[in-house]
Order: C-alpha cells, then sequence, then structure tokens
C-alpha cells in the first residue's frame, strides 16, 4: 500500500510540474529510490503505470536509480554504506527503517567507534531528478 501512496504522490508531483510548465506531454521522469526507503520498485512502475493512463504522462517513460545508504559518525568522522553492516539488520528492522528511515539509528551503529551519533548522508527518502516534458 504504501507504494502505491507514494506512486501517486510522484504522478501528481510530474503532472503539476507539466501543468506549470503549460507542457502538452510528459515525456521522461527519472525517480530515486534511496536504499534506506527499501521500496519495493515492482509495485511502485506498475502503479504508476496504471495511475498514468489517461493523463499527459500516460506515454512517460519513468526509470529508477537507487540511492546508496551512505552514513557519516558525528563522533569520529567514519563514514560507511549500509552493506557493510547490513547483516545486523533482520527482516522486521528492514521494515521499521522502510517506514520510518530515521530509526536506523536505534539499529545500526558506527562499525568504528559504536556510535550511534551518526549522519545519513545519502539514501534516504524518494525524488524525482528528472522531468522531460515536450512544451
Amino acid at each position: 500500500m504504501h507504494e502505491w501512496a507514494l506512486a501517486d504522490g510522484i504522478l501528481k508531483t510530474v503532472l503539476e510540474f507539466a501543468e506549470k510548465h503549460n507542457a502538452k506531454s510528459v515525456k521522461k521522469v527519472t525517480i530515486v529510490l534511496g536504499e534506506l526507503q527499501d521500496v519495493e520498485l515492482e509495485i511502485v512502475e506498475f502503479a504508476l503505470n496504471e495511475m498514468k493512463k489517461g493523463t499527459i504522462a500516460q506515454n512517460a517513460e519513468f526509470s529508477f536509480k537507487e540511492e546508496e545508504a551512505i552514513f557519516k559518525c558525528r563522533n569520529c568522522g567514519y563514514t560507511w554504506k549500509l552493506k557493510d553492516v547490513e547483516n545486523k539488520l533482520n527482516g522486521e528492522m528492514r521494515e521499521d527503517i522502510h517506514f520510518v528511515p530515521d530509526v536506523v539509528h536505534t539499529f545500526i551503529s558506527c562499525p568504528k567507534c559504536g556510535s550511534r551519533d551518526f549522519e545519513v548522508v545519502k539514501g534516504r527518502g524518494v525524488y524525482i531528478s528528472e522531468i522531460v516534458v515536450e512544451d
């Protein structure tokens, strides 16, 4: 269900952009999916293809890029990736992070110093990086 709501938000944003720019049609949309979101790409893609029917985006190509999760410790300055610590996460933890990415601090810590005081540098959220329209 989360993925359908996400697809709905993406399409609404694309259509608002196209309308604001007086576009005749939407040609291409590139969407970046942060690794922490753990989004089911196939569901989002299916939902977008269903929802775009009958809109000026009906022939648009939707492409997706995954943005790898990268963290930086505020205590020691060490930088690491989710894949470096993902063996510490079980399915339930991943589900929690999927819905509320900020809880990642509850489940992992800096591999170098053990601190839970770190920032998510990349890989959080979902955003549109490109919209190509025809005037």
